[in-house]
């Protein structure tokens, strides 16, 4: 199975897309730019959910759901919004379809026009506010923190599964506030909120900071992001946080009374993480036999394949397994016992390796009578002997270990290919072999002509971006401090 996937230096993205669909996460659909994502793709991204939604409600926030479809005429009343997303929106013209005059199939029936054409949401920033409008009346109402679990349409030209699709899942957070720095700090937090959990969960060390002009979020003020390097060096935006201002809430004439009796417009944030965060799972971590999923997003944390040659043997083996799976699951650890007689436990092997499964046991007669079995660790490959009455401690040390260990493995790679530029010709060499800090001038025309030129753009300022006077790598105009630079998905 494994053996038919490519190296990751053979052919990075050929090794990318056959690993998603060898693993059986996610496959192409017959509609364009659109993927179905099987079981065990879900099954991660389910977990991804429940952690996060679970970070958002400890923060405030409720779920709701808001329509699909947005009028045309509310994408128009944002100017920034409407031109940063027109090229990329579905729109739906007609409500009904009608039997030709072969009797052979479907038309759309010229007579179901709609009045007011409807747009399949590509964001929902614009349905949302008009729904707070009739919400907020006064100080009491607010904050209103607001969280969609959703699917979302962008007329994608060039996609590649879960990276970049036509439709995609997503969670989008909206909320309102009384003052611009509450909104500030919200945005600040949940994008806090995101970069624990891709550390802490996906074991993918991140880069928080804010976008230049020309990337923010469209009708925002400010968008915040965190930033990942992937192991063919290019970088991964990972989470987007965005202060929207009085933008929206002007836009849509959302306002409350205050306090003092005065009527003002509300301040806004909205914020988002989607099944891009699978692709970055993927390509961070896993090699050329499969995937290596952090156990903690790991749909099957352990996997017992039993080897025997008699029934009798496999009725020992499974009573001793019984007891191991039954102390794993007390303990909040996800296992499968696979006692498939179809497959033989090498084929088995193979299966889970390429799945990702983060610690395999093998167990057969001889380790019955020794009173141990065999534990293989996914990501090392390394393989321990262990007393069967150590098992559960043994796994629950193991797991927490590979995700430190995931996690610092990622880390110690970015770092390694994470450079400082002082020149333009320093400047692209290194941007070939990984990240990049220099100083630039802060304008959008040296931004484009460097991205023209090398292909790299600027992932974002860093939060911790260091005061530092110094001279624009490009046009050797002033500059206050380095800025992150690389090649992007």
């Amino acid at each position: 199975m494994a053996k038919a996937i490519p190296t990751r230096d053979e052919d990075y993205s050929l090794w990318y897309n056959e690993l998603v669909k060898k693993a059986g996460l996610a496959e192409n659909s017959q509609v364009r730019g659109c993927m179905v994502i099987k079981p065990y793709g879900f099954a991660i991204w389910e977990k991804m959910q429940r952690q996060l939604d679970q970070m958002f409600k400890d923060t405030g926030h409720e779920n709701a759901y808001f329509p699909l479809f947005i009028p045309k005429s509310f994408l128009s009343r944002e100017a920034d919004h409407v031109e940063g997303f027109a090229k990329e929106c579905a729109v739906v013209t007609h409500y009904r379809l009608k039997t030709d005059e072969d009797k052979k199939g479907v038309v759309v029936d010229p007579d179901a026009k709609l009045e007011e054409e409807l747009i399949v949401r590509p964001t929902s920033e614009t349905v949302i506010w008009d729904s707070y409008k009739n919400w907020i009346q006064s100080y009491r109402d607010l904050p209103l923190k607001i969280n969609q679990w959703a699917n979302v349409v962008r007329w994608e030209l060039r996609t590649r599964l879960f990276l970049r699709t036509a439709e995609f899942l997503w969670q989008e957070g909206h909320t309102a506030h009384a003052t611009q720095q509450e909104a500030v700090e919200e945005t600040e937090q949940m994008l806090g909120v995101y970069a624990d959990f891709v550390e802490n969960f996906m074991a993918v060390p991140v880069i928080k900071g804010v976008k230049t002009p020309s990337e923010r979020f469209a009708g925002a003020v400010e968008t915040y992001c965190i930033e990942a390097m992937m192991q063919d060096k290019k970088a991964l935006q990972s989470g987007t946080s965005h202060f929207l201002g009085q933008n929206f809430a002007k836009a849509f004439n959302v306002t409350f009374a205050s306090k003092e009796g005065k009527e003002e417009f509300v301040w806004g944030t909205s914020w988002g993480v989607s099944t891009r965060l699978m692709g970055a799972l993927i390509m961070a971590h896993s090699d050329d036999d499969g995937l290596v999923l952090p156990p903690k997003l790991a749909p099957i944390q352990v996997v017992i394949v039993p080897i025997y040659k008699t029934d009798e043997e496999l009725s020992k083996i499974t009573e001793v397994v019984d007891k191991i799976s039954s102390d794993l699951k007390a303990n909040g650890i996800s296992v499968k016992f696979d006692d498939r007689d179809t497959h033989k436990p090498g084929w088995k092997f193979a299966e889970y390796e390429l799945k990702g499964v983060p610690a395999r046991i093998a167990i057969g007669p001889r380790d019955l009578e020794n009173g141990t079995l065999e534990i293989a660790r996914r990501d090392t490959k390394e393989k321990s002997i262990v007393e069967l009455e150590n098992v559960l401690n043994y796994i629950k040390d193991l797991l927490d270990e590979m995700q430190k260990s995931i996690f610092n493995k990622a880390l110690d790679f970015r770092n390694e290919n994470t450079y400082e530029a002082n020149s333009y010709d320093e400047f692209k060499e290194l941007v070939e072999k990984g990240f990049v800090y220099a100083h630039w001038d802060g304008t959008d025309e040296t931004e484009e002509k460097i991205k023209e030129e090398t292909k790299a753009t600027i992932r974002c300022i860093p939060l911790d971006q260091k005061k530092e006077d110094g001279k624009c790598v490009f046009s050797g105009n002033p500059s206050i401090g380095r800025v992150l630079f690389a090649k992007a998905y």
